[in-house]
């Protein structure tokens, strides 16, 4: 069984920054695409971006684009989200997915979700 743990959540000024992390552990799994979503009050879940194991390469949701950047940790299964310049839009619960379940992003075990709050 997989288990997938976010942490680094809390509340922020506009234009300020906050990182996540996210580390997926248990036995016998292979991550093909680790990634973040987010759903904000009323919304449906929406992608933030990812990580694809095998060569690193990182994709972005448009809003985010050029303010969040994803990096894996150099050993392990963690993986981090660094959000810049945050806006109040960028507010609700983070999720990160396993990517165990293909190369798809939002395949694989979901986190419990951690709080981001972007005070105006």
């Amino acid at each position: 069984q997989i288990q997938v743990v976010e942490t680094g959540g809390g509340l922020v000024q506009v234009g300020g920054s906050l990182r996540l992390s996210c580390t997926a552990s248990g036995r016998g799994f292979m991550i093909y695409a680790m990634g973040w979503f987010r759903q904000a009050p009323g919304q449906e879940r929406e992608f933030v971006g990812g990580i694809h194991w095998s060569d690193e390469s990182t994709y972005y949701a448009d809003s985010v684009k050029g303010r969040f950047t994803i990096t894996r940790a150099s050993a392990g299964n963690t993986i981090y989200l660094q959000m810049d310049s945050l806006k109040p839009e960028d507010t609700g619960v983070y999720y990160c997915n396993s990517g165990t379940g293909g190369g798809t992003y939002g395949v694989g075990t979901w986190g419990q979700g951690i709080q981001v709050t972007v005070s105006p």
